[in-house]
């Protein structure tokens, strides 16, 4: 093997590194929310069907999926604000930005019921401004409440945040079909069999000489995977764990 072939590899084998770590988080995330998710009549759920959400919201950490600001009523009982990642965790407000005016979103919320939304503004703001609740919405009239939706923007960046603002439209009866779905309870199976086929084609076609080697990395990287597919541990721990990582990529 001459130089520029080991040259070659070893950046092969770095991309798969990096790829790995990622596509861990991703796989670590899912599978940690099938552990500690409750799939019962007590979860909560965010749902947006314009851009595919149906997300169970949690009062923990935003590296856990969709998550409740302290500061926030529930629905029906005042303003509501929820915070949600554009990359990594499961990316759920991924494409908040395609929200309209107008379109939908529903709160399945038990003891209250399934609660509607509609979507009135979308803004961009700095990451310093503070969201300030109309407190007054607590006990005035409930048509005057609203949910607001929270991510980093742009991409990739938390230099901005985009907010979504829904006025509140309706309260009908519980859809507990909703609350005990778990459309995501696979995905973390979906992404290692991903990386692994990604792998194999590489493999593939990788020059004879290496094959071998970029092979057994592919496959080291999959035993991980399919260990933690089985035994997550939190999210927040491998969200800080890449947080150096991120931040050399530009990614957050």
């Amino acid at each position: 093997m001459d130089f520029k072939n080991k040259i070659s590899i070893v950046i092969v084998i770095i991309a798969f590194l990096i790829i790995g770590l990622y596509a861990l988080t991703e796989v670590n995330y899912f599978a940690y929310k099938n552990v500690v998710e409750p799939r019962d009549i007590n979860s909560s759920v965010v749902m947006i069907p314009s851009i595919g959400v149906q997300e169970r919201i949690n009062n923990v950490s935003i590296s856990q999926g969709v998550y409740i600001d302290v500061n926030s009523e529930i629905p029906t009982k005042g303003d509501v604000a929820l915070y949600g990642h554009r990359t990594l965790q499961g990316s759920p407000f991924l494409r908040l930005d395609a929200l309209k005016k107008g379109d939908r979103i529903t709160v399945e919320w038990p003891g209250i019921g399934e609660v509607n939304y509609t979507v009135n503004n979308t803004k961009i703001v700095s990451q310093y401004d503070t969201l300030e609740f109309n407190q007054s919405h607590s006990s005035g009239d409930i048509h005057d409440q609203n949910l607001f939706l929270i991510t980093c923007h742009p991409i990739g960046s938390t230099a901005q945040r985009m907010i979504v603002t829904a006025d509140f439209s309706s309260v009908d009866p519980l859809n507990e079909t909703v609350i005990l779905e778990n459309p995501q309870a696979d995905w973390a199976w979906y992404i290692t069999l991903g990386f692994l086929a990604l792998g194999l084609i590489i493999s593939y076609l990788t020059p004879a000489g290496e094959r071998k080697i970029i092979l057994a990395v592919v496959i080291a990287i999959t035993l991980v995977l399919v260990y933690f597919c089985i035994f997550p541990v939190s999210s927040q721990i491998w969200a800080d764990q890449l947080g150096w990582l991120n931040g050399l990529m530009g990614v957050t």
